[in-house]
């Protein structure tokens, strides 16, 4: 129950992908599905941000910051790469996007039949106050914890990371 409340908290938070997972299996297991769960409920929470106070979504969200950070433009190609999506997902979203003024197609210099992805001035406007915002809804989220737990975190995240990354290159290799 809620810390000075009697009414328990409603059934679906108490059911998430954690739930999956028993005293018995294994703490890898566990720990696997704990990620999962606040990952979704992080990305839950910044997607219902982003709709509420910006009237967008994540995927645009997302596709604006890989152009923020890639000032002279990304062919769609590039972009579906860094976005992990198909090249038709990453259509939609840049249609959208250019119908709304966030972005322009412009002539690829180094490949005439290619174009180029750009913010424009007012995504670039729009896109710095989302970022700012979505990075207050992230400290939000992580205020629970201290500066030393998030140096810790981040350290031992980053070498799961590694840890899975070398046995997906094995796995690619063979």
């Amino acid at each position: 129950m809620a810390r000075g409340s009697s009414v328990p908290p409603p059934a679906a938070a108490l059911l998430d992908l954690e739930t999956r997972a028993g005293p018995s299996d294994h703490a890898a297991l566990r720990v696997w599905l704990r990620l999962l769960a606040t990952t979704n409920l992080i990305e839950k929470r910044v997607r219902r941000k982003l709709e509420d106070q910006f009237d967008t979504t994540l995927p645009r969200f997302d596709l604006m910051a890989q152009l923020h950070r890639a000032p002279d433009g990304l062919k769609m190609s590039e972009l579906s790469k860094r976005m992990m999506v198909s090249g038709g997902n990453v259509t939609g979203i840049a249609d959208s996007l250019e119908r709304d003024g966030m972005i322009r197609r412009i002539p690829d210099p180094r490949d005439g039949r290619a174009s180029l992805l750009r913010l424009t001035e007012s995504g670039r406007r729009q896109f710095r106050a989302m970022a700012d915002r979505h990075e207050r809804w992230i400290i939000e989220v992580f205020a629970e914890l201290g500066d030393r737990e998030i140096t810790e975190l981040a350290a031992l995240l980053a070498r799961l990371k590694t840890s899975a990354r070398g046995l997906e290159d094995q796995e690619v290799d063979r």
